[in-house]
């Protein structure tokens, strides 16, 4: 039997994820921090998206209501959001009756194929943009997670939201129609307790992720979230946000990729040495920054040189 070059890498590639396969035996085990009167903040891990953390990388809350739970960012994975699901009805006593997806981005979107489409809510930018990118991140996420993904399919939420006020099972939330980590991000105020819930609008003690990004809508979208009274605020990614901090975080960070990577671009740099600029002491806190700065190059850098450097 001849085996080509091709052949070769893929035997590379399928290896690991067999070898997982055979010792897989992993469980997701989500926990849950009170943060107020009948809502929940679950955590996930400050690190990039891997086998050893099963994709559980995105904060979810878990909000009671009279006609079952509120849960905001289903997770990744089918059995990731029927872990989230039973850990809501652990704590309010009645199963999930609404899931809410804050954008497209697996680590928050793909747990909804735990849960019937009839609940499952988002806006209508978000489910355009899962309809385009969906199979393409599930191929992603089954390479990527191997077993954590068994059973998981791509489920388009509806796309009926729009910002303004609402209730679910007598308990009112706020919800705001914004943009900019996506071209629609959903964020939700629980009017009883004044917690912001902001998807990743906004990044805790964790560098900001930029795939599909547009810095000015972003930014205005801060803005609004700025304005917004509110108690605590449970970010996309992070701990907890008591102090207000989160939102000014966010954007400082984002101010200084865009600034650095216009400046290495004039200066010529190419993407690996962009990719290692010194990252500031103010960031020192931040998880996962070096990461999501080369991630930043690969997102923004090419359009930058197309703009700025001259045609030949």
């Amino acid at each position: 039997m001849k085996i080509d070059r091709r052949g070769l890498l893929l035997a590379g590639l399928l290896a690991p994820a067999a070898a997982f396969a055979e010792q897989f035996a992993g469980k997701y085990q989500p926990q849950a921090q009170p943060i107020g009167e009948g809502i929940w903040m679950v955590r996930g891990a400050d690190e990039a998206i891997g086998f050893a953390n099963g994709g559980a990388i995105a904060n979810s809350a878990i909000i009671a209501t009279d006609a079952g739970a509120v849960l905001f960012d289903p997770g990744v994975s089918r059995e990731h959001g029927l872990a989230l699901g039973a850990l809501a009805q652990r704590l309010t006593g009645k199963p999930v009756g609404r899931v809410y997806i804050s954008h497209l981005h697996p680590d928050h979107a793909m747990g909804a194929a735990a849960f019937d489409p009839a609940i499952i809510h988002a806006l209508p930018a978000t489910r355009a943009e899962l309809e385009r990118d969906g199979e393409g991140f599930s191929d992603a996420m089954y390479r990527l997670l191997a077993d954590w993904m068994k059973g998981t399919a791509v489920v388009l939420p509806q796309g009926d939201l729009a910002g303004g006020s609402t209730q679910f099972g007598g308990r009112p939330f706020r919800l705001l129609a914004l943009k900019g980590h996506s071209g629609g991000d959903l964020a939700m105020i629980d009017e009883r307790t004044a917690t912001l819930v902001t998807g990743d609008l906004v990044f805790h003690d964790r560098a900001p992720s930029t795939p599909h990004a547009s810095l000015p809508d972003w930014r205005a979208s801060l803005g609004v979230l700025a304005g917004l009274p509110h108690k605590v605020l449970v970010p996309g990614h992070g701990p907890l946000d008591r102090d207000g901090s989160a939102i000014a975080q966010t954007r400082d960070w984002l101010d200084w990729v865009e600034q650095s990577l216009h400046k290495a671009v004039v200066d010529g740099l190419d993407m690996s040495e962009a990719g290692d600029l010194p990252i500031p002491a103010r960031f020192a806190a931040l998880k996962a920054a070096r990461y999501e700065l080369q991630r930043s190059v690969s997102h923004f850098y090419p359009r930058l040189e197309a703009e700025l450097l001259p045609k030949l």
